[in-house]
């Protein structure tokens, strides 16, 4: 039996080749060159359209940790990434033509790999399918994907902030539910009114990022998601009547209302992880850091995901997906990439490795590959496919992710080192026990 892989972006491809080392019939569909999205330029493979750089190499960050688990299970983007490099630092970056020209000839010099050049609209009738086909999915192919989701499909990502737990100043924050209403959900950053007015005058001068053409919202997705900056710029009591509005809450250390509140609302559910309610913004990164940590308990906030507004196909995961990336109600397709949720490059290519890996276990009659949840693969896998709490929104690999340690570690640094290292150890372990430890 032949598997289909629509898409020959880090994911597609990925999935392709951890198909094509367990011995599948692989049928990869790309629609380039016959067809280009908006953002696309290049006819090879993998293309990367953004930035060169693959991020930290350093073991102990969250793109470190991901690199080296996806090194451990044979990744075709990290290899061809290492011999393409060119000199960043502490990063791993690329030579963007190189990178993706070795990554599209590996894949079309494979004997099981046939590539189809051209559009999908429709998914083919028969065999399992993995759908990668990325943020930018031509719309007759969404229109079917959309379908296939019963709606659950978008194609706007406005997302707020997120910052880890472990970094609030807890001195100066509390936990409440407006008038007292249910469990004490969120926590509250209270300003006065001097520490309000500073605050509204640095969002007023903080500068935005461009966005590209594809990028610009539809005028009904904007009114439905307006950056807190826009929506600071229709007076100075705006956002403070409406995200930030204090009616309901009582500040415990004075006994009064604040004049203004940010809320905090948990984004996992193990509480690792809150996110900036109503922070939806295109603020530059910069920039973000800069204003959002001048709200009270954020001065020393880790900023685990930055606010963005772009173009971004993605699905429900969490209603959708089980942790193999298989359609819980559709189980001859899989999807992979940042369709799924995943937000990031290698990210991305993590998806397709384990798609891949997942499917082909399923054709051959083996148990599924189940992660250990230290590891940064594991971790960002259960978040998309049931961990994250209210409106699902795109993720990248993060420490905040990851379950603290028992013993507290006050250096954070060695902190992250340990818990990478306990990550990949279990990972290293148990893809050994299933025969898929490679690297």
């Amino acid at each position: 039996m032949t598997a289909h892989v629509i898409g020959a972006g880090l994911a597609g491809c990925e999935a392709a080749w951890a198909l094509s080392n367990a011995g599948i019939s692989v049928r990869l569909y790309e629609m380039k060159p016959k067809k280009f999205s908006p953002a696309h330029h290049s006819e090879q493979f993998a293309e990367l359209v953004c930035s060169n750089s693959l991020k930290a190499q350093r073991i102990g960050s969250a793109a470190g940790m991901l690199k080296a688990e996806m090194a451990m299970m044979g990744s075709l983007s990290v290899r061809c990434a290492l011999q393409t490099s060119v000199a960043a630092g502490g990063a791993l970056a690329v030579d963007r033509d190189a990178f993706s020209e070795l990554v599209t000839q590996e894949i079309c010099t494979r004997e099981n790999i046939e590539v189809v050049i051209g559009e999908v609209t429709g998914l083919p009738a028969d065999g399992p399918v993995v759908i990668a086909s990325g943020p930018l999915t031509s719309d007759l192919l969404a229109e079917q994907i959309s379908t296939l989701c019963g709606g659950l499909l978008r194609f706007y990502d406005a997302a707020a902030p997120i910052v880890t737990f472990d970094s609030l100043d807890r001195e100066k924050v509390f936990f409440a539910a407006r008038y007292d209403r249910g469990e004490d959900d969120y926590i509250n950053c209270p300003f006065n009114r001097e520490e309000y007015e500073r605050f509204y005058e640095a969002l007023l001068d903080a500068e935005s990022a461009p966005l590209h053409t594809f990028d610009q919202p539809e005028k009904k997705v904007y009114e439905g998601c307006m950056p807190i900056e826009i929506m600071a710029r229709r007076g100075t009591d705006t956002i403070r009547y409406g995200p930030l509005k204090p009616v309901g809450l009582r500040d415990p250390r004075t006994g009064h209302r604040p004049w203004a509140v940010v809320q905090l609302r948990r984004e996992n559910r193990e509480g690792t992880l809150y996110n900036l309610v109503g922070f939806q913004t295109n603020l530059k990164f910069g920039e973000q850091k800069r204003v959002f940590s001048m709200i009270p308990g954020l001065e020393n906030a880790e900023f685990v995901r930055y606010g963005v507004m772009h173009r971004n196909t993605f699905i429900d995961s969490p209603r959708l997906l089980d942790r193999t990336f298989q359609m819980r109600e559709n189980d001859r397709i899989f999807f992979a990439g940042q369709l799924t949720g995943v937000e990031g490059y290698m990210e991305s290519a993590m998806s397709g490795i384990l798609a891949g890996k997942q499917l082909a276990r399923r054709m051959q009659g083996r148990p599924e590959l189940v992660l250990p949840e230290q590891s940064m693969c594991g971790a960002l896998t259960g978040y998309i496919s049931g961990a994250a709490c209210g409106e699902f929104q795109p993720m990248g690999a993060n420490m905040g992710l990851l379950s603290p340690l028992e013993e507290r570690i006050r250096d954070k640094q060695e902190r992250y080192r340990q818990i990478a290292e306990r990550g990949l150890s279990a990972l290293r372990q148990v893809l050994q026990e299933q025969g898929e430890l490679v690297g």
